[in-house]
């Protein structure tokens, strides 16, 4: 049986005796060669970003499947893309091994089961409008690989995010993305590294695509929810910077049309 990278046995080892400055330093040099891992699949991150947008930009819907730290980065990305980029909270979906319960708690042998990933994603009615990505640190996860399966048995295009090379989650994706972090500080802990590189990734796929579908205007989030304070001042700001308006004008605008975007679209077309 090969060995998933990640479960390699750490570089470091006598932990437990290492000062806190010790251990501090060590996980920070570790985690300095994310970023580089990261930028050697950028290529592959491209092809799959692509394949995103065709997707979305014809109603489609984005799927995450994961187990673990790596279904609930899945599930993290797509809860943050509508208070972000102002879309359906039905265009991008995150699923959990163990359903919800496992966002707090490990739901026991939740990833072990094959078919259940297929059944979670049905419920959705996932067809081949869609698009489905595995998250998976060691590409070995049970439940991502046989949603994968399942999906590309229905004609519907598949992509993962892995942390190990040449793994069976990326062997079921059309598109993979293959980020090799090595071996854990903590040997296996993979919400360490692992979870570090999967989360740039999705953060880079889901950025990528809203702005390539019109969600940014310049380098500001203009659809973004006034869900707080900090958000409403924040509109503020861009439709001063944008119009030229002094403040007072700017907040009575925006709270009349609800959106920045709604406000440049119609404070400009007067």
């Amino acid at each position: 049986m090969n060995q998933p990278d990640t479960e390699k046995d750490s570089k470091y080892d006598a932990l437990e005796h290492m000062s806190t400055s010790e251990l501090l330093k060590n996980i920070n040099a570790e985690d300095q060669t994310v970023a580089e891992s990261v930028s050697h699949v950028l290529p592959a991150i491209e092809k799959l970003v692509d394949q995103i947008v065709l997707k979305l930009e014809k109603g489609g819907r984005l799927f995450y499947i994961g187990a673990g730290t790596s279904g609930r980065l899945g599930v993290l990305d797509a809860s943050e893309c509508p208070p972000t980029f102002g879309v359906e909270p039905g265009m991008v979906i995150g699923l959990i091994a163990g359903g919800d319960t496992a966002l707090r708690k490990a739901v026991e042998n939740a990833e072990d089961d094959t078919e259940q990933a297929w059944k979670d994603l049905q419920k959705y009615q996932i067809s081949e409008k869609d698009i489905l990505v595995g998250i998976a640190a060691s590409g070995t996860t049970p439940y991502v690989i046989g949603g994968l399966k399942e999906a590309q048995k229905n004609n519907i295009i598949t992509g993962c995010v892995t942390c190990s090379a040449q793994s069976p989650v990326a062997a079921e994706s059309t598109f993979p993305v293959e980020v090799v972090t090595g071996p854990e500080f903590v040997t296996g802990s993979t919400r360490m590294k692992a979870g570090t590189a999967q989360k740039m990734v999705l953060n880079m796929l889901t950025t990528s695509t809203m702005i390539k579908l019109g969600r940014i205007k310049g380098n500001k989030m203009v659809d973004m929810q006034l869900s707080n304070d900090k958000l409403v001042s924040r509109g503020i700001r861009m439709i001063m910077e944008e119009l030229g308006l002094p403040e007072e004008k700017a907040e009575e605008l925006l709270l009349k049309y609800k959106s920045v975007r709604n406000v440049l679209i119609n404070y400009q077309n007067k």
